[in-house]
């Protein structure tokens, strides 16, 4: 009865993506992508990329918009965005939506899942960029997408959404980011090298060659995660009290993080050694300046730090931000930390989504005015020509 009521706890204290599934669940699709050369220079004989798809094309072609997962989700972690009612900023009957999966999370290749020589702590570290540069190979060998209206990024997903304006500037029309900042800057990175720590600490773990899982090193690492995973505030209102059954207490709440995390260990170290490693200034081209990649994005940009994220704290949002040309720049008022940016709250669900829904019908708008430009100056160009050919 304990074990069930934890693990009952654990749902809804730390998997926003419960909120407003699908009626249907959504098709998996795999992608193979031969000999893929990783940044670290190690190639994979084959590279799967977990994907699926929602909605139509339109007959204009300028409907896709691009969810790339955040850390160790699948394709359901943007379900908070997506429906066919109001309060919902994506609907399939209007967008076609493709949801990727990052490597490392256990369905898209992975330690976990690769054959050797590269199953386990063997498999390469696997960049943001080249979570990018296997998904822009998807649209566009395996999709025929050319252009996107939007890529929307939660958290890990909100650092590739950086990354596709660095490394295609042209590719979007805008991005969104939510809980993510174009860098891991050094706070961020010790926080997730403490988690690993903590993780590798358990003798069962055995360099990664572990026969039988790590249990109490993954359960050292929720416990970490548990601490920066909320603000302070939210532990000292007790907000969990909002989301978990009547009676609950203060221990049930905090225990319930020492079984988030069952997933293969070799999986959770690969993708934080991804999100360590993500810099748009290491981009090719930019030599290490993190500023000058971010005056380079030519997309309109949506950037929405949650107040209160111990994870990418406001003051690195607030840095990124002044050196993006066309970025709205609006914080999510939240004591949910981290979290608030998956709406893992109604309050959150519904700023959110009215925020993004906002943006993007801004985008369009501009996008169609530019179109009809671009068709009226080509009408006069050809008009000219005419005229030129008479006389």
């Amino acid at each position: 009865m304990i074990r069930m009521l934890a693990l009952a706890l654990t749902a809804v204290l730390l998997a926003p993506e419960i909120i407003a599934q699908p009626a249907q669940p959504l098709e998996r699709h795999e992608w193979v992508i031969r000999d893929f050369q990783t940044e670290s220079g190690v190639v994979l004989p084959e590279a799967r990329l977990v994907y699926t798809t929602l909605g139509k094309r339109n007959a204009a072609n300028d409907n896709a918009i691009l969810l790339p997962s955040h850390y160790m989700a699948n394709f359901n972690g943007y379900n908070w965005l997506i429906g066919a009612t109001m309060d919902r900023a994506l609907d399939p009957a209007r967008d076609f939506l493709i949801l990727t999966e990052l490597f490392g999370n256990g369905r898209s290749s992975s330690p976990s899942n690769t054959p050797e020589p590269f199953h386990g702590p063997r498999f390469p570290v696997i960049t943001i960029r080249d979570n990018v540069e296997a998904v822009h190979r998807l649209l566009t060998q395996e999709l025929t997408v050319n252009h996107l209206r939007a890529v929307i990024g939660f958290s890990m997903g909100a650092e590739q959404a950086f990354q596709w304006a660095v490394s295609h500037p042209t590719f979007m029309d805008a991005i969104v980011a939510t809980s993510g900042t174009a860098k891991c800057y050094g706070h961020g990175y010790v926080r997730l090298e403490g988690q690993i720590a903590a993780l590798t600490a358990d003798p069962a773990w055995k360099g990664g060659d572990y026969t039988t899982p790590p249990v109490k090193g993954l359960e050292a690492f929720g416990m970490v995660w548990a601490g920066w995973l909320y603000s302070q505030e939210w532990w000292r209102q007790e907000l969990w009290r909002t989301n978990t059954p009547p009676g609950t207490t203060f221990d049930q709440a905090w225990q319930a993080f020492r079984k988030r995390f069952s997933a293969d260990a070799n999986d959770y170290i690969l993708q934080a050694r991804t999100w360590q490693r993500h810099d748009v200034g290491t981009t090719p081209g930019f030599n290490a300046d993190t500023e000058r990649a971010l005056r380079s994005i030519k997309a309109r940009v949506l950037y929405m730090p949650s107040e209160t994220d111990l994870y990418f704290p406001m003051s690195d949002a607030r840095y990124e931000q002044a050196f993006i040309a066309g970025v709205t720049f609006t914080p999510i008022p939240s004591l949910w930390g981290h979290t608030a940016g998956a709406a893992s709250n109604p309050g959150d669900l519904k700023f959110l989504n009215e925020k993004v829904a906002k943006f993007l019908r801004q985008v369009a708008s501009n996008a169609a005015v530019a179109a009809a430009h671009e068709t009226l100056t080509s009408r006069r160009s050809a008009d000219t020509m005419v005229t030129s050919s008479r006389d």
